[in-house]
């Protein structure tokens, strides 16, 4: 049976969303699947080794056929630019996808970008496929939130976009219980489509290394109390919280907040740290998707942050990678947010509204004082996790829809 995943992020980019994609297209080869991926061509979010290699464009990695696709810049550029990347996005891929692959069984999409999710159900039509929507980020709604849509006109037409690909979809997966909720409050004509597929993780990458302070020695943090934020730095994120944060504590000398990536705001966020002088902000690009295990396991405690602005359910899948790597997390979160309900669930570790600076500095400085215990926090963590979102549990959901 052929599978065809659609992605506009996937290795050697790093983010929540290429990790999730590759242990799905890994997951489903191992389950005896033939697996394409199409994505976009890699240029953004690489680690210094990975920058600057020519891809082909069609190759095969590990049983699994990879596309990669050239298109407009769609990362770290204004958004109108964006849009017209993401607008053109599904004919480009469409092109290159019919050049290269004869035949699909089922099309899994990502989304976002929701202009793929409208790709999708073009394709089922040209396969005779079956279409599973994958819903991730809810656009336009969360653009909408951010402040980033406001043209009435554009919303119109996004919401249309977003009913079409709905309507194309056979099964909807969302990844947590309140956004399913919410898109069948707002779309009551899906309620039959949509399953509630938790985010996955594949815990044995995890399990198979151990702490080695590389990272530590590396950046010359040997001696300090590590708060790590891993990952995309955008407006959805909301970072100038934290660096507010780190500015109230820096009485406590060796605790760091070391944020590892890029993203839109990094810059800004790097300015506004020097300028207050802060000393305990540390700034570092983007690691590889092999060396990231090693990454957060140096660390005491892993960071998520989601801004206020954020008026849906989504759970970062950032939670998930520190889970599967055994540290405390701490998230300060947007009150929609089921991240809060995991974390407790799991009693991995502490969240609390985004915005509320005493919670959050209260949270910071427990977790520091209880550094001798974090390891059993950790655990917990551990053990939810694969409990319930193992990759190969979700993925063995997830096949039950190819019947």
């Amino acid at each position: 049976m052929n599978i065809l995943i659609i992605t506009d992020s996937y290795p050697p980019e790093i983010r929540s969303a290429s990790h999730l994609m590759q242990e799905l297209a890994e997951g489903l080869n191992e389950k005896g699947f033939n697996v394409f991926v199409a994505t976009t061509y890699p240029e953004y979010n690489l680690s210094k080794n990975q920058r600057g290699i020519n891809y082909p464009e069609f190759t095969e990695e590990k049983n699994i056929k990879a596309l990669r696709i050239k298109t407009l810049p769609h990362h770290n550029v204004n958004f109108i630019i964006r849009g017209i990347s993401q607008l053109t996005m599904p004919y480009i891929f469409s092109l290159k996808i019919k050049k290269y692959i004869t035949h699909v069984d089922f099309i899994i999409v990502y989304s976002p970008p929701l202009t793929l999710a409208n790709l999708g159900a073009s394709l089922k039509q040209f396969y005779k496929a079956k279409f599973i929507l994958n819903v991730q980020d809810i656009f336009p709604q969360n653009a909408i939130d951010l402040g980033i849509l406001k043209n009435r006109l554009l919303i119109k037409f996004f919401q249309y976009m977003e009913k079409q690909a709905y309507k194309g979809a056979d099964v909807i997966f969302v990844h947590s219980e309140n956004n399913e909720r919410f898109l069948r409050n707002k779309h009551p004509y899906i309620s039959k489509k949509l399953i509630v597929l938790h985010n996955w993780i594949n815990t044995r990458e995890f399990e198979s290394f151990e702490r080695k302070n590389y990272f530590r020695k590396l950046y010359g943090l040997e001696n300090k109390f590590i708060i790590l934020f891993a990952g995309v730095m955008g407006p959805s994120q909301g970072l100038d919280f934290v660096i507010e944060l780190a500015e109230r504590i820096q009485d406590i000398d060796d605790l760091v907040f070391l944020f590892v990536g890029d993203g839109m705001e990094r810059k800004k966020l790097e300015e506004v740290a020097r300028k207050k002088n802060l000393k305990n902000i540390i700034f570092k690009s983007f690691v590889s998707k092999e060396d990231y295990p090693l990454l957060v396991k140096d660390c005491d405690v892993g960071l998520v942050c989601l801004a206020d602005k954020n008026k849906t359910p989504v759970v970062p899948g950032k939670i998930l990678g520190y889970m599967g790597a055994g540290i405390p997390v701490l998230a300060f979160l947007n009150k929609e947010s089921d991240g809060h309900l995991i974390i407790k669930k799991a009693g991995c570790g502490y969240s609390c509204l985004y915005g509320n600076y005493n919670e959050a500095e209260n949270l910071i400085r427990k977790l520091y004082d209880k550094k001798q215990t974090l390891g059993e926090i950790g655990k917990k963590g551990l053990q939810y996790v694969k409990k319930n979102f193992d990759r190969d549990i979700c993925i063995e959901k997830l096949i039950n829809y190819f019947k």
